[in-house]
Order: structure tokens, then sequence, then C-alpha cells
């Protein structure tokens, strides 16, 4: 029995060893927004699969079959809870059939202000931001965050500057201040111009849809995932979209708003996958979405996003929110 008994506190030393080891090295590489990921979630992992995996979602299928089918708007009707605030849903039609759909909302920056947040522990998803901001009328995911759940990208918030401050930056920008909001196009002018003036902001890639009203994603690629971008229309008001599934690559996102019927003159992405969360609230309107997909694709073989706890919601380290003025 002692020498048992010597052996189990063997075994559980190294154990505790090995857990504080990994612990370490976890907050070293990760810091809370690691500790978070791994509580919340039990991690991330991908899984390979064929094209044809009936894990991946039928429009997955069909996005990753030899032949693309040409996709088409379907019908667009806005409601406005609100005036200033219009919600619709786009349809995406592959010969007559819905293969996805783009939750949209469209606003007057004159009459709502836009604030641009960073919750760098991994602690808040969705349901964790409505609770925290029961006045934003608009939650979704904003740009780019690193290991550690901090801006990627430069970002400002509430006025704060965050990110890192050397960055070259050519894609695009949304800046939003006290009576306005805009997305500007990078390609000829610096993130610091673009961001002068503005108590919210932050970069990301790729621009959609440049000022030149063409777009600007210029690489074909098999990369499907949850999708959101905003956006400004013919008449100055904000567009922010997400797709309900992940039909769609960045290149053929842009084409298909090209060509919408939402009237863009310039569209910016944001970051996608699973973060690509989405909350409405305003005068009796709810709307909540849960993102979940994301995939990579060579050749024959995709690489699916998956974690084990799969009934939880995704943190979202960077928001874009909506409120009333």
């Amino acid at each position: 029995m002692p020498a048992i008994r010597k052996i189990l506190f063997g075994l559980l030393a190294i154990f505790t060893v090995a857990i504080v080891v990994s612990a370490g090295w976890l907050w070293q590489v990760a810091g809370a927004y690691g500790f978070n990921t791994v509580l919340r979630r039990g991690g991330t992992y991908w899984i390979d699969m064929k094209p044809d995996d009936e894990r991946l979602s039928a429009s997955m299928r069909l996005a990753l079959s030899p032949v693309i089918p040409a996709v088409l708007p379907g019908p667009l009707v806005w409601q406005e809870p609100e005036t200033g605030f219009e919600v619709a849903e786009l349809p995406v039609l592959a010969d007559g059939r819905e293969v996805d759909r783009i939750f949209l909302s469209r606003i007057d920056p004159t009459r709502f202000r836009f604030v641009t947040r960073n919750a760098a522990a991994g602690d808040a998803g969705i349901d964790e931001w409505e609770k925290a901001l029961p006045n934003a009328v608009l939650i979704v995911n904003g740009s780019y965050f690193d290991k550690h759940g901090r801006p990627d990208t430069p970002f400002i918030s509430e006025g704060i500057a965050m990110g890192p401050q050397q960055y070259d930056a050519r894609a695009g920008a949304f800046i939003a201040g006290k009576d306005a909001a805009d997305i500007r196009d990078l390609t000829h002018q610096d993130w610091q111009t673009a961001f002068a003036g503005a108590s919210n902001a932050m970069v990301s890639y790729p621009l959609l849809i440049g000022d030149d009203g063409q777009t600007h994603v210029n690489v074909k690629s098999r990369w499907l995932a949850n999708r959101t971008f905003v956006a400004k229309d013919d008449l100055g008001r904000v567009v922010i979209g997400t797709t309900k599934d992940a039909f769609f690559s960045l290149d053929r996102l842009a084409e298909f708003l090209k060509t919408s019927p939402l009237n863009l003159k310039v569209a910016l992405n944001l970051d996608g996958g699973p973060v690509a969360c989405r909350s409405v609230r305003l005068n009796g309107y709810r709307q909540k979405f849960y993102a979940r997909w994301e995939s990579q694709a060579d050749g024959n073989k995709v690489s699916l996003l998956r974690w084990p706890i799969s009934e939880v919601n995704w943190a979202m380290p960077m928001v874009l929110t909506v409120e009333r003025k």
C-alpha cells in the first residue's frame, strides 16, 4: 500500500506541475483572453474533411463545389422600427433557391451614434454585451484582435486610442464623430489623417467596395465564414450587414454587394467567422443571431473551425455598437 500511495502522489505531483506549466504558457501566449477561451468553450481546433462533408452547411458545400452557381438578390423590404433606423433581410438566391441571407440595418448617423468597443479579457459574447449595454440598439462584431484580445489594427474607443500606432493600412477605416459616420478608402489616405477628429474609429480589411465604385478584393478565395460588413449608401446612411450562413468568400461577397439593391458607395469588411454575432433591440423589434461557421479549403481538403463546448456563444473582443443620441 505505501508503494501504491507513493505512485499516486507522484502522478498527482506530475499532473499538478503539468497544469501549472500549461497555465503559465497559456497566460504568456494569450493572457486573460486565452484563459477565458478555454473556460468558455474548451478552446478551438480545426478538423479536416472533404468538401461534401455533411458537417459543413449545405451553403458551404455548394460554395465548395467545382462550379459555384451565380447568385442574385431576392426581394428586399425595409421596415423602420424607429425613425432613422431601418431593418431588412436580403435573400441570396441561386437558381431561385436561397443559399444565404444577409441581416441588414440601415442607420441615419444624424440620429444615432456609433461606438467601437474592446473587451480584451474574452469574457463577453453577444449575451454579455447585451447585458452590459442595455441602451445599445445594435451590437455586431468589429475589426480584428490579437492573441490577447486587444485591437490588432489602429482603433479609437470613446476618444481613447488603442491598437498599434505604427501600422501600414491600405484598405479602409470606419470613423464616427458626434454628428457623422463614414467609411474611408485608405488607398490614397493614411489612417492617421482619416482618424483625425474621430471619437470612435477602427481600421479593417479588406475594402469590399472602394471610393471608385469597384471591388477591392482581387484574390479569389475558398475561405468561407459568417461575414460582417459596414458600408455607406448613396444617401449617406450607414448600412451594417451580417450573413446568416457562410456561402460567401470575400471576393464573391464584394461582387454581390456591388450589384445589390443596397446602392452602396463604399463597403468595408469586418472580422468574420463565429465572432460575427448580431443583436438588434428597439421599439419592439428584436433580433439575435449567433454565428458559427468558418472554413478554409486547399484542393480537396477543407479545414472546419470547431470548439468542444458548441452550445456556448463566442467571445467578441471587438464590437461596433449603435446607440441613440
